[in-house]
């Protein structure tokens, strides 16, 4: 487009005159409207503008008005539609309070008490009409309902148990304390029914704020991390929880600081999970403040009130404290007290008190040697103690697991000694004599290295080759007892009766089925034996111990519970793993020694029978016939019928061993099938098979009640134990966990 300035026209005139005459130059009207354009005049008084550009309008202030009638039309469409959040389905409130203003009318709960499946913790009481215009509606109790996203999840047992333990942190079921034991045994969702707990009080109560502002978990150090991936699972980011599993000591001070620092209705990390050792080294930071709730898993470490781990928690600033325990009672009933007295201070007096008033007459009377009154007394006390006990302790078997899980068989596996193991326990027997060391059934310090080497000969006598070198007490000749060229490198399975029926079971469930195999044993030198032993068969296996961090711990308890993973045998240490590890990636468990304490055992055999498990599972229990392992599962039974007394509350469990026979602890029975078979007085026997008892039970032994059948081979159906049967078996007991429901008697 060529330019219309002035200027630039007479230069084209000038240059293109030949042009100019061909062809008329065109000029745009002239016209004068407004000041602009004056500006485009020439000297002649013309003016140039495009024809392509219109004229400028005026601009005036004055609004466009529109008709009164239109306008009143367009405002009632606007207000016609409600407010409403874009949100699918939304029911919530449709924003009518207003930022700073008090919201009227009576007060609400968080969730919905009557809809469908609700758990209600609390429901406020039935007021009159007129109760209701006199009542302050700004302190109205209202309904504590259970989320329902918890409380959809939660089963029969765990509703109740919900429910137990609110009631008891509330003072409502006890006035003045506030403390339980949950004493569920294992499996059966004590950590869901606490983690229930916590998100409750954390979120609400009766007066329509919070319960509590923070609350700590402590636990073994092998179970933080599954408690945080617990409250993960469950309450899907709704909470963010601080777990400390290490660190330096400045790092978690500066946690514990943050943690006890903070304070409101909505604190960032109301929930702080620490092991027991941590707490205990860090108690001081912990005590500055208080703290609204504390739950003790496996608080059975709890025991010794002269520890100081207990001395640590029990002088934390809380006044609702929750011990979680699937074996409240392990040795005595002290220890029992210690935990009742450590969530619920008082209720049954002094230490000296409760010794003086309960545990005394109590034992007296489970005495097999007690008299008729002592019994009668110690019936009347032991009443009185559940009567106490029971209001602050909540404890359901875990036959309420068989609805939901497959049927478990467990079984008392009696194994013979090799004629190795017979010798060279014959030989300790004379030479230590151990059993002089006794008084009155107690085992002395001096005899408990004497007890640990006949339970390590019982394993294999590879655990003890070392002490028949340097020839110490009780070994002394016993190397040449040994067979020529023997090395402890390389196991030998034929040495050792209970080795041998192991090598059976791992043999015939490797080749006949694709079922995992878990190994517990309380000795490291034991699990050492069975490394070797898996290396020679080529299975492949992984092993936990003490000596794992607890990082690792987590991910290999996650690998081996993968169904794609390769490992068939997972080895573990009862003292380092055997609580609250989840291992349902395996169907079958070897208990490869006892302990002394029976919660210990039970611990460990609960592993592999939890939730998420698909498959049957088995339990063998292996133990030495006529050794020093059956005295050691007799006792448990002694302390298991006294938990059953105080703590399941069964009447009539039957006294079969009084603690003198303790004695007899150092001796070898070489004639029987089995020394507890023996001592239990099985009447359910004849000629070493069972028969079937009358109809009115009364040949039933109480003690071993749960074991429902005594048998040799041709009573067995598992295929893998008659397989190691002829191999060193020579008695069985066996129990089914779902024959109760099948009516089997």
């Amino acid at each position: 487009r060529r330019s219309l300035a002035p200027s630039q026209l007479a230069k084209r005139k000038a240059g293109d005159e030949d042009e100019e005459e061909e062809e008329e130059d065109w000029r745009p009207p002239t016209v004068s409207e407004g000041p602009r354009d004056v500006a485009r005049e020439t000297e002649s008084g013309e003016c140039y503008r495009s024809p392509f550009r219109k004229p400028l309008a005026q601009l005036t202030n004055r609004p466009h008005c529109l008709d009164s009638s239109q306008h009143e039309a367009f405002i009632r469409s606007i207000l016609s539609k409600p407010f409403k959040v874009p949100i699918p389905n939304y029911k919530g409130p449709l924003g009518l309070r207003s930022l700073g203003v008090k919201r009227a009318g009576v007060r609400s709960p968080l969730h919905d008490p009557f809809e469908d499946g609700a758990l209600v913790l609390y429901e406020p009481p039935v007021l009159s009409a007129h109760d209701q215009l006199k009542i302050d509606k700004d302190k109205a109790p209202v309904h504590v309902v259970v989320d329902p996203v918890l409380s959809r999840v939660l089963r029969p047992h765990q509703r109740e148990g919900v429910k137990f333990l609110w009631d008891c942190v509330t003072s409502r079921r006890i006035p003045g304390s506030h403390g339980c034991i949950m004493a569920d045994e294992m499996g059966l969702g004590k950590t869901l029914q606490c983690i229930t707990l916590m998100w409750t009080l954390l979120r609400q109560s009766p007066d329509c704020k919070p319960e509590i502002e923070k609350a700590v978990v402590v636990s073994p150090s092998s179970l933080v991390r599954n408690w945080y991936n617990e409250v993960e699972k469950w309450l899907g980011g709704r909470i963010q929880p601080l777990a400390i599993d290490g660190g330096s000591k400045e790092e978690i001070d500066r946690k514990l600081v943050g943690f006890m620092n903070q304070r409101g209705l909505r604190v960032p990390s109301p929930i702080l999970i620490i092991s027991y050792e941590t707490f205990r080294l860090h108690a001081e930071v912990l005590q500055k403040g208080s703290v609204g709730l504390v739950i003790c898993d496996e608080g059975h470490r709890l025991k010794n009130s002269e520890n100081q781990t207990y001395q640590a928690l029990n002088s934390l600033n809380t006044p609702r404290r929750v011990l979680i325990s699937g074996t409240p009672i392990q040795n005595d009933l002290l220890e029992y007290f210690s935990l009742v007295h450590f969530v619920n201070s008082g209720i049954l007096g002094t230490a000296q008190e409760f010794k003086r008033h309960f545990e005394m007459p109590i034992l007296k009377g489970r005495d097999a040697d007690a008299s008729e009154a002592e019994r009668h007394k110690g019936e009347e006390r032991l009443k009185e103690l559940i009567s106490i006990v029971n209001r602050c302790l909540i404890r359901r078997t875990s036959d309420i697991l068989s609805k939901y899980l497959p049927v478990k068989i467990e079984q008392v596996v009696c194994c013979r000694l090799t004629p190795l193991q017979t010798e060279l326990y014959k030989n300790f027997l004379k030479q230590a004599k151990p059993v002089e060391e006794l008084k009155e059934g107690k085992i002395s310090v001096s005899s408990l290295s004497s007890i640990t080497s006949l339970k390590k000969l019982c394993n294999h006598p590879a655990l003890i080759y070392d002490k028949c070198v340097e020839e110490e007490e009780g070994f002394m000749g016993a190397l040449d007892l040994f067979p020529a060229g023997y090395s402890t490198k390389s196991v030998e399975p034929q040495l050792s009766g209970k080795m041998l029926v192991l090598d059976y079971i791992l043999a015939v469930t490797k080749s006949t089925s694709n079922d995992k195999v878990v190994l517990v044993s309380n000795y490291t030198q034991t699990l050492d034996l069975f490394e070797k032993l898996c290396r020679n068969r080529r299975y492949l296996y992984v092993r936990l111990d003490g000596t794992m961090s607890i990082k690792k711990r987590a991910k290999i308890v996650e690998r081996f519970n993968s169904p794609s993973s390769p490992e068939f045998i997972f080895m573990l240490s009862s003292k380092a793993g055997g609580c609250g590890l989840n291992l349902i990636g395996a169907n079958r468990l070897v208990m490869f020694d006892p302990d002394w304490n029976p919660a210990n055992d039970e611990q460990a055999m609960a592993r592999v029978w939890r939730d998420g498990q698909k498959k049957m599972c088995y339990i063998y229990r292996l133990l030495s016939t006529g050794t020093i392992e059956e005295k050691i599962f007799q006792r448990q039974t002694h302390k298991k019928a006294l938990s059953s007394c105080v703590v399941d509350e069964e009447q009539d469990v039957e006294r079969h061993f009084s603690l003198g026979e303790l004695k007899e602890l150092f001796t070898l029975n070489e004639t029987t099938t089995s020394d507890t078979h023996d001592k239990i007085k099985c009447r359910r026997c004849v000629n070493g098979h069972q028969v079937r008892p009358p109809p009115d039970g009364s040949d039933c032994t109480s003690d071993l009640s749960q074991w429902h059948h005594c048998a040799d081979k041709r009573g067995l159906q598992d295929s893998v134990l008659k397989a190691a049967w002829d191999a060193a078996v020579t008695f069985t007991f066996h129990h089914h966990s779902h024959e109760e429901q099948r009516g089997i008697p």
